[in-house]
């Protein structure tokens, strides 16, 4: 099972960069998917996350209103599109698999990780 994270890069603040992800290895229709970064020096936080049936998605208040999740199952992908970016954005981000359905903030609760995609914001 793999998870591979593309899309990072270097954009200027209040620019846009859209972070894809694609599973290998079994069906991820089911899974929540959801997306984590960690900046230089910091824990890894959450960022967003989408139920399996698309109807459900959540976000950390840092990134309300500017980004937004999605996913398509037929292509076992999720995509992060971030609007707006600011130089408290640039991190290293994750995207990551649960099984369970229940949508969850804490990392520790994903079952499966991608390698990380750089994203670096400059002000």
């Amino acid at each position: 099972v793999q998870l591979q994270a593309s899309g990072g890069g270097l954009v200027q603040a209040g620019g846009s960069l859209r972070l894809s992800c694609v599973a290998s290895g079994r069906a991820f229709s089911s899974y929540v998917l959801g997306w984590f970064r960690q900046a230089p020096g910091k824990e890894r936080e959450f960022v967003a996350a989408i139920s399996w049936s698309r109807d459900n998605t959540y976000y950390d208040d840092s990134v309300k209103g500017r980004f937004t999740i999605s996913r398509d199952n037929a292509k076992n992908s999720v995509y992060l599109q971030m609007n707006s970016l600011k130089s408290e954005d640039t991190a290293v981000y994750y995207c990551a698999a649960r099984q369970l359905r229940a949508i969850v903030v804490r990392d520790t609760m994903y079952d499966y990780w991608g390698q990380g995609t750089l994203v670096t914001v400059s002000s």
